[in-house]
């Protein structure tokens, strides 16, 4: 891969992504007014996840795989696909994603590209999670609750969009179901790691971060 290339689309070890901790970060600032309400503003627009992925290592060659990973990644330098263990569907977890799962919009007759998204929430009040990294093979997309060939629809890597080959009719409501990847990088330039310690149950620091793409 090139040296100048921001992203990797390769995955970390999954069997360790698996016993990593970790969630959903937000900055927001809250000022105290002398009223004694609150000024609150929040300076994320998307949430970013940050991950430890020292707790899912569990045996010396997990580790060793690890290291072989962020010396590939030349540590935080390039960006990579991460499989985090509590969020990683368009469904709850203990489902499986189907074309329906996530309304993306709604046709105006003309538009043929719309967001990938995860809506956390209804209503107004509804978060909507910009997916960049989907699984292609897991990828489902219906118009109407019709479902699409395969053929009917690509995914843009580039902007993050579904792009249909025929522009859906006015009012039909487009969907998708997924599996998918957070892009993130190592958040941290050097890998610590004692043989002595990790022999005596001491579990390594693998700081992940999310980024944006």
């Amino acid at each position: 891969m090139s040296e100048l290339s921001s992203f990797h689309d390769v995955r970390f070890p999954l069997a360790v992504s698996f016993g990593a901790t970790g969630g959903p970060e937000r900055r927001n600032e809250i000022v105290s007014l002398t009223s004694g309400r609150e000024k609150r503003n929040a300076r994320f627009s998307q949430s970013r996840h940050v991950y430890d992925a020292g707790t899912g290592v569990k045996s010396l060659e997990e580790l060793h795989d690890v290291l072989v990973f962020f010396e590939a990644r030349r540590g935080s330098l390039h960006a990579f696909r991460f499989r985090d263990p509590f969020d990683m569907k368009s469904c709850r977890p203990q489902a499986i994603p189907s074309p329906t799962d996530q309304l993306l919009g709604v046709g105006d007759g003309t538009a043929r590209r719309f967001k990938l998204v995860k809506s956390y929430g209804t209503g107004q009040d509804a978060y909507l999670r910009l997916i960049w990294k989907p699984v292609l093979s897991s990828l489902q997309v219906a118009v109407d609750a019709a479902e699409l060939d395969a053929g009917d629809f690509t995914f843009d890597d580039a902007t993050g969009e579904i792009v249909l080959q025929q522009a859906p009719a006015t009012e039909a409501a487009v969907t998708a179901g997924f599996e998918f990847d957070v892009p993130v990088r190592f958040d941290t330039e050097r890998m610590s790691m004692s043989l002595t310690a990790f022999k005596a149950g001491q579990i390594p620091s693998i700081p992940l971060v999310e980024v944006q793409l």
